[in-house]
């Protein structure tokens, strides 16, 4: 079905940071200057907009210029995704510019908008129609007549809400940019300045953020309103409507529904068609995975009670996303570096079954002196004085790490670790199971082939494992799908994952967000949708779908509940990785917390070990 796409810019003489921010703040996106000064683009990109130039001379993120002046731009080679070229008079004047930039938007006054779609409509043209429209009417005649990119100045959320109720098509708002421009081409073609405010404006899929404070990590109410789950819309017709179901879906994803509520899972492309859902279909997709939850594990609710030990922030590996690793004392990195021995480690484990936990959960940064020996040795300490706590630990990197310098392969560590008493590999280290990815959010990190091998290896000799995928920085709808499908692929030869957590990227920490190079973590529907396509992905694959109260916070937990999710993870006690990007959710739920939250769901709280098993059900201690 054809998109109409809107931008929310503002014409303007000149910039500076104050009034950009305000603009920012009351939903603009893009101004655009006649013939800017460069503090006029350094102003609107700390203001957090993007300005567009009508001047090919001056360097710019954006530029919506004169035919006649096109042809500057094609010398420098500036990519046709930041070019607009204005209509003139002259057919052929227009085309020209079209062609030899390869620009995405003509914009022109409405009484032309027939025939610049016609002009578009060319073999080999890439552009699409663009226009000013005032009124709802003057919307609906531009798209009538063939615009598919309306501009709009000084509309209120109500006005936007009316055109999206009245026009009939799927009305996506972009930035300054095509919805399509990719993470790397962005990167490449941006100065430092743009890029990031640029990354700061869209979600995964390129489309306009929510104008909402909330991000995973923020102890701020959820953004949905209270009936519904997308919070796609701020207007009032939009927040006081139902939620939708699977029937309200668009023609596409109705098709991909209904297909798995039969039973049939998506492909790879169709699982990145639902992850690039919108508003309406966000909530049919959630709708969708809730029936799906229901069939595969009925109404429980589980939970393990457990400990997490962090035993080292110190690490030399340089992942972009991670707060937490800390470098040498001489480095003067933040926070004071730590390593824990292993008597410690012992000491907090035996805390923890005196607390009734029966899981400990075992990961912490690849300090220098690490070898293989080191997981033994405290996976046997451990064992060696509260011999029936479960041992979850050590990523794949660690188990890789470990394997090198202690000069073995990753099968006779796996078995040594086996035999010490290790019960399960918790499956981090995952991010995104995409390599082009990788490279931009964990250069350094073992690739997605080098952890399918670790995991691989874990099931075959009997260890059973989680999967995980930290979402919301550098990745989009492809990676995520591309992640999905190599964990469907090591689950259909082994069967060796008890569950699949998503874990929402905490940005405010984040390295790579402090220097401009990631999103601002995930959008709430991109929350909703990462679990709730899980649940529809793994149709027969993985029954249990987590949702991490450590990033979202009950409230957000509770909301995912009725996602797709039927687990809420673990009590923790310490954890202390998402606290250090600057999550605020606290370090510690009880049981009792749980139960609760799961009750007011009118769902029945199990307590469970760490592979699944029930332990109590109904009442926890």
């Amino acid at each position: 079905m054809t998109e109409i796409t809107f931008l929310q810019l503002r014409p303007a003489d000149a910039v500076n940071e104050i009034w950009a921010s305000t603009r920012r703040r009351e939903g603009t996106l893009t101004v655009e200057v006649a013939t800017p000064l460069p503090s006029d683009v350094v102003d609107a990109q700390k203001g957090g907009l993007l300005l567009a130039s009508g001047d090919a001379s001056v360097d710019a993120p954006v530029y919506v210029i004169e035919p006649s002046r096109a042809k500057i731009l094609a010398k420098r080679r500036v990519k046709g995704w930041r070019v607009t070229i204005l209509d003139s008079d002259s057919r052929i004047e227009v085309l020209d510019a079209l062609s030899f930039t390869r620009a995405r938007y003509l914009r022109t006054n409405r009484s032309s908008v027939a025939d610049a779609a016609e002009l578009v409509s060319l073999p080999g043209s890439e552009a699409a129609v663009s226009v000013f429209v005032d009124t709802v009417a003057d919307a609906l005649e531009a798209v009538e007549a063939g615009a598919r990119d309306l501009l709009l100045r000084d509309w209120d959320t109500e006005r936007i809400g009316e055109l999206r109720d009245a026009l009939g098509l799927p009305l996506i708002e972009r930035g300054p940019f095509p919805i399509d421009v990719e993470y790397d081409d962005a990167a490449t073609e941006l100065e430092k300045g743009a890029f990031s405010a640029y990354l700061n404006q869209i979600d995964g899929s390129g489309r306009a953020r929510p104008r909402v404070e909330w991000a995973p990590g923020k102890d701020l109410d959820t953004p949905q309103p209270d009936t519904r789950v997308s919070a796609a819309w701020p207007d009032d017709a939009w927040r006081g409507r139902s939620p939708a179901t699977v029937e309200d879906a668009s023609v596409e994803i109705r098709g991909i529904l209904e297909r798995a509520l039969a039973g049939s899972a998506p492909s790879v492309g169709e699982i990145e068609t639902l992850f690039r859902a919108h508003g309406t279909d966000v909530e049919t997709i959630a709708d969708a995975a809730d029936v799906l939850r229901r069939q595969a594990v009925g109404d429980d609710v589980t939970f393990v009670v457990n400990r997490n030990i962090n035993y080292t922030n110190q690490c030399y590996f340089k992942c972009g996303f991670c707060a937490f690793s800390k470098g040498p004392r001489s480095l003067d990195l933040r926070g004071e570096p730590y390593l824990l021995s292993i008597d410690e480690v012992v000491e907090r484990s035996s805390e923890a079954w005196d607390r009734g936990a029966t899981e400990v959960c075992l990961q912490g940064g690849i300090h220098p002196d690490f070898t293989g020996q080191f997981y033994i040795d405290v996976v046997s300490a451990i064992k060696a004085r509260v011999p029936n706590m479960h041992i979850h630990g050590f990523t794949p990197l660690e188990v890789w790490q470990g394997a090198e310098t202690a000069g073995v392969t990753v099968r006779e560590l796996l078995v040594a670790l086996n035999d010490a008493g290790l019960g399960t590999l918790p499956g981090t280290a995952a991010e995104i199971l995409d390599d082009d990815v990788r490279l931009t959010l964990c250069p350094d990190k073992i690739r997605t082939a080098q952890w399918a091998e670790v995991m691989l290896t874990a099931h075959d000799i009997g260890l059973r494992t989680t999967s995980t995928m930290m979402f919301g920085h550098v990745d989009g709808p492809r990676s995520w799908a591309n992640h999905i499908e190599v964990l469907r692929e090591i689950q259909r030869r082994t069967g060796g994952f008890t569950e699949f957590v998503p874990l929402p990227f905490v940005h405010m920490g984040s390295p790579i967000w402090l220097r401009g190079q990631s999103r601002p973590g995930p959008t709430w529907d991109e929350v909703i949708l990462v679990h709730a396509v899980s649940r529809i992905a793994f149709i027969g694959l993985i029954d249990n779908i987590q949702a991490s109260w450590v990033k979202l916070g009950l409230d957000g937990a509770a909301v995912l509940l009725r996602s797709g999710c039927n687990d809420v993870g673990g009590t923790l006690m310490d954890e202390s990785i998402s606290r250090a990007a600057g999550a605020s959710h606290g370090t510690e739920v009880s049981a009792a917390d749980f139960r609760d939250a799961i009750l007011d769901l009118d769902r029945n709280p199990v307590r469970r070990n760490t592979v699944y098993q029930p332990i109590e059900s109904g009442i926890v201690i």
